[in-house]
Formats: C-alpha cells, sequence, structure tokens
C-alpha cells in the first residue's frame, strides 16, 4: 500500500475563516477527514499534518525520504520564496519519491509576487485552483489514477 505524508503550511490550520470566499469554508479539520477519506478509497494510506514552522515542514519532508513515503505538499506561503523548503522537497524527488504541489487557489490568477513558485521547479506536479478537490486530484495521480 502506498504510503502519502500529506503537509499542510502556514495559515492552513486557519480554513474556514480566513479568506473564505479565497480558500473555501471547510475547515482544517473537515479537509483531513476529506483527505482520508479519498485516500481510503484509492488504496492509498496517508498521515495529515499542518504547520506554520518552516524548520518543522522541512523535517517532515526529510521524514518522508527516511521512511520512503510519497508527499502532497501545501507549502502555502512558502512556495514563494522558501529555498530551504525547495532544497528539502527536491530530495524527496531526487530519492525516487514523488512529490505533489498542491494549491487550494489558483497562485497564478492571484497577485503578482503569488505567480512564481520555488516548489513548483521539484515537484512532480502541481495541482492548483480547484478548491479542497486539488487534494483529491493529487491523490488520483499518486494512485496513478
Amino acid at each position: 500500500m502506498t504510503e502519502v505524508l500529506v503537509l499542510n503550511g502556514p495559515n492552513l490550520g486557519r480554513l474556514g475563516s480566513r479568506e473564505p470566499d479565497v480558500y473555501g469554508h471547510l475547515d482544517h479539520a473537515a479537509l483531513v477527514d476529506r483527505v482520508r477519506g479519498w485516500a481510503g478509497q484509492l488504496g492509498l494510506r496517508v498521515e495529515v499534518r499542518q504547520s506554520d514552522d518552516e524548520a518543522e515542514l522541512v523535517h517532515w519532508l526529510h521524514e518522508a525520504v527516511d521512511s520512503r513515503r510519497d508527499v502532497v505538499l501545501n507549502p502555502a506561503a512558502f512556495t514563494h520564496y522558501s529555498y530551504a523548503l525547495r532544497d528539502a522537497a527536491a530530495q524527496v524527488t531526487t530519492g525516487g519519491l514523488r512529490l505533489i504541489e498542491v494549491h487550494l487557489s489558483n497562485p497564478a490568477a492571484r497577485e503578482r509576487f503569488r505567480h512564481t513558485s520555488v516548489i513548483g521547479g521539484v515537484a512532480t506536479g502541481t495541482v492548483a485552483g480547484f478548491g479542497v478537490a486539488s487534494y483529491r486530484l493529487a491523490l488520483h495521480a499518486l494512485a496513478g489514477e
């Protein structure tokens, strides 16, 4: 069974209350429930985590490499400037694992500073702009569907 670590970056713990017109009304706990349900339907084993701490996300990516788990990563604001996160993500993909970058909104359709992703260049793929369904699409990609 494919094991997947789903990592959510800064401010995603505030889903449902933070800019619901952009990020939707679903809170993080409900997102976790949906991700677990979709993963189960696809025969994937998932663990979902969220942190506002860049160093913790870097450590979790290292853990994914060491434990041989694919990753779904919503780097949130770290998308645009965290070279530490980018370098840790690169270890996932150069280590023979897959990393799907996920965004609830479409960064390319938002403010100019959001147009650049330092993660995208090392990710296996990117899914953006489909709200919480972006996670479902990423899981489908990892399940080979």
